[in-house]
C-alpha cells in the first residue's frame, strides 16, 4: 500500500497496483455490471493520476479513493438518467426472481436511484458509519438514515420472500 505522503507516478503506481481489487469490487456493487465496473475504476483511477499530488498528501488515500469513486459514480448514472428520461419513457420492470439470491439482490439494487444505492453499498457492504457516509456524499446523517430506511424497504418490496433468507437465524 502507498503511504499517504509518496507522491509522483512511482507513488500512484503502487496505490493503485494495492488498491485496484478493493475498488473494482465496490464499483461492481454500484453499476451492477463487470464492463461498467472496469470503466468506473479506470476513470477513478485516472481521476486520481490527475490529483495525485492532492490524494497521496490525505491522510487516508483509501477513502480519498473511494469518495472519487462514489462521486464519480452518481455523477455518471444522473447524466445517464438524465440523458435516458429525456429519449425514452421509463417504463417498470420486475424485480429479477431466480434461485441465485446473489443475483436477486444485484437486480433489485439497480433499481435505486444511484444515490439511494450509493448510501446502501458504503453503508451496508462496505460497512461504513453513517457519519462516514454522510461526509463521502456530501449530506447529513441524517439524511443517509432516512434514506438507508427507505432504500431497504423498497429492496423488501422487490425481493418478496427472498429478503426472509438474508436475516440472520
Amino acid at each position: 500500500m502507498a503511504a499517504a505522503g509518496s507522491g509522483g507516478a512511482d507513488g500512484f503506481e503502487e496505490f493503485a497496483r494495492a488498491s485496484q481489487r478493493r475498488l473494482y469490487r465496490t464499483a461492481y456493487l454500484l453499476c451492477g455490471d463487470a464492463e461498467s465496473a472496469r470503466d468506473l475504476t479506470q476513470t477513478t483511477l485516472a481521476k486520481l493520476f490527475q490529483h495525485w499530488h492532492r490524494a497521496s498528501a490525505a491522510e487516508h488515500p483509501d477513502a480519498y479513493a473511494r469518495t472519487v469513486l462514489t462521486r464519480t459514480y452518481i455523477a455518471e448514472r444522473r447524466r445517464r438518467l438524465r440523458d435516458f428520461r429525456a429519449h425514452t419513457p421509463i417504463a417498470a420492470q420486475p424485480p429479477a426472481v431466480g434461485p441465485e439470491l446473489t443475483l436477486t439482490l444485484l437486480a433489485a439494487l439497480t433499481e435505486l436511484p444511484p444515490r439511494a444505492r450509493a448510501m446502501v453499498v458504503l453503508r451496508y457492504w462496505e460497512d461504513l458509519s453513517v457519519e462516514t457516509v454522510a461526509e463521502l456524499l456530501r449530506c447529513s446523517p441524517s439524511t443517509v438514515k432516512s434514506q438507508c430506511s427507505r432504500s431497504l424497504a423498497s429492496l423488501r418490496t422487490r425481493l418478496g420472500d427472498a429478503h426472509l433468507y438474508t436475516t440472520r437465524s
